[in-house]
């Protein structure tokens, strides 16, 4: 995958064909919009850590950088380290996916030029793609007025995957990468490490390393060996 125009580095694995909608079929449906350019404005997307937040708008970034528009994807831990001015121009971006947001909130710096990016975005007709673990209503914004418009975009909270789904999210990742996970390895990694598909995702990528030079298939023996449990 090529350096996007602006913006953090986004992995290969970090598209649509990867996520596995399961119970998320409105806000990916949404997402998909904002990509392709037929939905404008802010969509807030929510939930829990390892619901796909940060996968669904690196995929938004890279669809609309295909369909030809200027996209940059930014969390605001890399914003937050850099300072407010780093927020100068990206409101001339086509399409804006901002992640982590929730550190902003009752930043009043932050809070003013996050309010002056949002103004612009919308009076340009832009896209703004932006997560967090909580909605907006509940997060303690010093700026009301910022609070206000972001509780009025479109707001979707992500629903964690369940067990039999992280499986399906597991096999889809593996063919994604050109190999099958068997259900009862997929189960056992479930068994052995936190449920949470960033942790899943990682392990995932580590034996599918170690299978490549080994030339071996990703059976319960061979991640014992790999991993040493």
């Amino acid at each position: 995958m090529e350096q996007l125009p602006l913006g953090v580095r986004i992995p290969d694995r970090a598209v649509f064909a990867s996520f596995l909608t399961a119970r998320n079929e409105q806000a990916v449906e949404h997402a998909r919009g904002l990509a392709s350019g037929a939905v404008t404005g802010t969509a807030w997307f929510c939930g829990p850590v390892g619901a796909g937040k940060t996968h669904l708008l690196q995929a938004i970034c890279v669809r609309a950088s295909e369909e030809g528009a200027q996209a940059g994807y930014f969390p605001f831990g890399e914003l937050e380290r850099l300072g407010v001015e780093a927020l100068e121009g990206l409101p001339q971006l086509d399409c804006l996916c901002l992640d982590d947001l929730d550190g902003a909130a009752g930043q009043p710096r932050w809070e003013r030029a996050l309010f002056a990016l949002l103004r612009e975005i919308e009076e340009r007709g832009g896209r703004l793609a932006v997560a967090a673990r909580s909605p907006p209503a509940l997060l303690a914004w010093t700026l009301r007025d910022l609070g206000s418009r972001f509780a009025a975009s479109a707001i979707f909270s992500l629903r964690a995957l369940d067990e039999v789904e992280q499986q399906q999210a597991l096999q889809l990742r593996a063919r994604m990468r050109g190999f099958e996970l068997p259900e009862e390895t997929a189960r056992w990694l479930q068994r052995r490490f936190p449920r949470d598909m960033r942790t899943l995702y990682e392990l995932l990528d580590t034996l599918d390393e170690a299978a490549l030079v080994a030339q071996r298939r990703l059976t319960v023996p061979f991640i014992r060996s790999v991993l040493r449990v």
